[in-house]
């Protein structure tokens, strides 16, 4: 399977306090809120042409800061996709739409070696 990165789509953070991650963002560096999901409490933030979006910190243990990157990718073919991974022995989690910086979107996760989890993007639905 060949296929290119294109660029990052876009970082999901843990952050302790939402509000004032919120504030820092938009004020320090610009960014605005393009979506917020209020079943997770996630908040999407643009940054330029990618996103960064924002998770309140899971409250027990200190954990990871980084929840995942999403690296956006073409083409997305999902069958030569698992097809690839497998190949290298990575079981890739279900393919289904998500939302990114470009819309909505078909993507799957897995694990690199050290346990960070990425996120290949394909491009948004029409």
């Amino acid at each position: 399977m060949n296929f290119k990165i294109q660029r990052i789509d876009h970082v999901v953070l843990y952050v302790k306090d939402q509000d004032a991650s919120v504030r820092f963002y938009e004020d320090v560096l610009g960014c605005t809120v393009a979506r917020r999901n209020p079943k997770v409490g996630l908040v999407h933030l643009t940054a330029g042409a990618s996103m960064i979006d924002l998770l309140p910190a899971p409250e027990e243990g200190a954990g990871r800061n980084v929840d995942h990157v999403a690296l956006r990718i073409e083409p997305f073919d999902a069958d030569a996709l698992v097809a690839h991974l497998g190949k290298f022995g990575i079981t890739p989690g279900e393919t289904r739409p998500r939302f990114g910086a470009e819309g909505i979107g078909p993507s799957l996760y897995f694990d690199d070696p050290d346990g960070n989890t990425i996120e290949l993007k394909g491009p948004p639905e029409d």
